[in-house]
């Protein structure tokens, strides 16, 4: 079996470390928040080259936080993308503000940044892009954009610890920068978790008041707040794991140029990094193009399929575009409104992608895509 992630092997490696680190903690009995935490807040910022971090329970909790502290409230717009996990949209509808989609670039599946100002109104207060799996979106125009109108940028980053654009890491790069350390992320905690980082004094305060029921002191409720404060446990494992990160990353990367090396004369189509960017593979994502027989949904599931029966497991990130779920059928969106996203969503095949991966386990991968029978002529 050759998993779509291995959380064992990952943790094996520290084990001696994260053992130490949660008796600490549970000897310190500092549960909520405490030392650890706000070590943790310190040390990730300063990885982001931010000037300020503050964590909470979770990547979804992370995007609300930074809304509401940017002022987004109902009545108003956020322009995003609907090629992204339904968190990034869910955020957006909990501050009872509008998510305004704008269609993905079909290269790098971000943001398309040529679509975005004509998407602008009167009731636009912000614009989210999402750096996903691992690639920044195109940041300098979304800037440029943004200092025009006057609008506030949010990185969604969920996917991206330690992705930089021309240089410079994301998070880091507009008013607020998102994180998510859900177990199978690049740097994921032993349970849920979450970072905003910033480089704004005032955004920091609003948020650290918002995470723990608006108190300005116990007791002294200032704001109407929430419980999103991030336990200690995972505060001191992710301490741990931010050490290995950059190693973990670079392993990443070479993973991704043998399948690159590997994959490059195959009939799917490879991710394409942009020239401004450092992709960091939280995953690796090919397309499965729809042959004259068969249509390209029904080919990645037959694809999938073979390799699921030869102990390979993938996922597909994401089937579904936000702008066609169910759940959000109240925004008015249809059937083609967004065609990059909705064909990205019909062929995308997310292949086994961890720092841990064998080399031997890559080419095994390689050699099963190889033998799958997928027609003559593509669409």
């Amino acid at each position: 079996m050759i998993p779509f992630v291995d959380l064992k092997s990952q943790y094996l490696s520290i084990k001696q470390e994260i053992d130490n680190a949660v008796l600490q903690v549970l000897d310190s009995t500092q549960f909520i928040l405490g030392n650890e935490v706000q070590t943790l807040e310190t040390e990730f910022a300063s990885y982001c080259n931010a000037d300020f971090g503050i964590a909470v329970n979770t990547g979804t909790s992370a995007l609300h936080l930074a809304l509401l502290a940017a002022g987004i409230g109902p009545g108003d717009e956020v322009i995003t993308v609907p090629f992204t996990f339904v968190a990034t949209v869910a955020a957006i509808c909990y501050t009872g503000a509008r998510p305004v989609f704008v269609d993905i670039d079909p290269v790098s599946y971000t943001i398309d940044v040529t679509q975005i100002e004509k998407a602008i109104t009167e009731r636009t207060k912000a614009i989210l892009p999402v750096h996903l799996y691992g690639q920044p979106a195109d940041m300098e125009p979304i800037l440029e954009i943004a200092r025009r109108y006057d609008l506030i940028v949010i990185e969604d980053a969920a996917q991206a610890h330690g992705a930089e654009y021309k240089g410079q890491r994301v998070g880091s790069i507009g008013d607020l920068g998102c994180f998510s350390f859900y177990p199978g992320k690049n740097l994921g905690a032993y349970g849920e978790g979450g970072m905003v980082v910033t480089n704004h004094p005032e955004y920091t305060q609003k948020m650290r008041m918002l995470r723990d029921w608006g108190q300005e002191q116990r007791y002294h409720h200032v704001l109407k707040g929430y419980n999103y404060r991030m336990d200690g446990i995972q505060g001191a494992i992710l301490r741990v794991k931010l050490r290995y990160l950059e190693n973990w990353t670079e392993a990443r990367r070479n993973h991704a140029a043998l399948y690159d090396q590997l994959l490059a004369d195959s009939w799917l189509k490879t991710p394409v990094v942009m020239p401004y960017s450092r992709h960091v593979y939280h995953i690796y994502s090919v397309r499965c193009p729809g042959s004259d027989t068969m249509p390209p949904s029904q080919q990645r599931q037959a694809l999938q399929k073979m390799l699921n029966e030869q102990g390979i497991q993938t996922g597909i990130h994401y089937p579904i575009p936000v702008h066609l779920q169910q759940a959000y059928a109240d925004l008015g969106y249809k059937l083609g409104d967004f065609p990059w996203s909705e064909k990205a969503a019909h062929e995308v095949l997310s292949l086994p992608m961890y720092a841990e991966l064998k080399t031997s386990q890559i080419q095994t991968v390689v050699e099963s895509l190889q033998k799958f029978d997928c027609g003559e002529k593509f669409r």
